[in-house]
């Protein structure tokens, strides 16, 4: 039996549904669901008729809890200077028209990273929010040490980061980290409503919103980019990673 693919999409009228699909591992970003957003991505880039993209994970405990441990554990310096999750992101940030995250259960870390390389976040009541890096001996090196300040401010991004700790769905709102939160059932539906809206308006206006948008929001990103691969390569080879992951795939088995 051959495995179901790690991403769906579907049209939506004017808009496209795309799916994480591993709700069994609580649609963890691991090398397959990365290849399978590009192979997404692929297929829409030049698709002037899509007035947006909704993503979303499968199941309701999560939209993407972070990256798969296992995978992350067996990572060296030079997968970190690959920049493997750090790419797919910018490419969505970087989508012609406007990507908006539906976001039910956890977006932790590589999750996290994800939905703030969305232009839009649609929150479930219980959702959370959190980049826990640290927690495991690495950081934020999908885009987290710079996305996520321009979102909630310097000092807010600071505390996050350097705590790990998580936020629900009213203080995301609060802080500017999500646009608005609805009950969990409603979450792809308001999303949906919010392409359509989008959709009403002249496509190549909109576009050219989001290149502009983007040009004045972040003045020096190419070398963050480079910056936080580079920070994250050395802790990649530490023995603290290691024996961090370790301890946490330990745990996670006697679970």
């Amino acid at each position: 039996m051959s495995e179901a693919p790690r991403v769906l999409h579907e049209r939506r009228g004017d808009a496209v549904l795309v799916t994480l699909n591993a709700p069994e591992r609580r649609n963890a970003i691991d090398q397959q669901m990365v290849d399978g957003l590009h192979r997404v991505l692929d297929t829409l880039w030049h698709d002037e008729s899509v007035a947006a993209l909704v993503v979303t994970g499968a199941g309701d405990k999560a939209f993407a809890a972070g990256a798969d441990i296992a995978q992350l554990r067996e990572r060296t310096s030079r997968d970190a200077l690959k920049a493997i999750n750090s790419g797919i992101f910018n490419r969505i940030e970087e989508f012609p028209a406007p990507v908006i995250a539906a976001i039910n259960g956890f977006a932790l870390g590589g999750g996290c990273e994800l939905a703030i390389s969305c232009d839009l976040r649609v929150l479930g009541e219980s959702a959370k929010m959190g980049q826990p890096e640290v927690k495991l001996g690495i950081i934020p090196a999908a885009g987290g040490t710079y996305r996520l300040p321009r979102l909630v401010g310097l000092g807010r991004a600071r505390e996050l980061v350097y705590t790990g700790r998580m936020v629900d769905a009213q203080e995301a709102l609060r802080i500017g980290l999500a646009n608005v939160v609805v009950p969990d059932a409603d979450v792809v539906t308001k999303a949906l409503a919010i392409a359509d809206e989008i959709a009403q308006n002249g496509r190549l206006a909109v576009r050219g919103a989001k290149r502009s948008l983007n040009a004045l929001s972040r003045p020096g990103q190419e070398n963050a980019v480079g910056f936080e691969s580079s920070v994250q390569a050395v802790l990649f080879d530490s023995d603290d990673k290691k024996a961090r992951m370790d301890a946490f795939l330990q745990k996670q088995k006697k679970a």
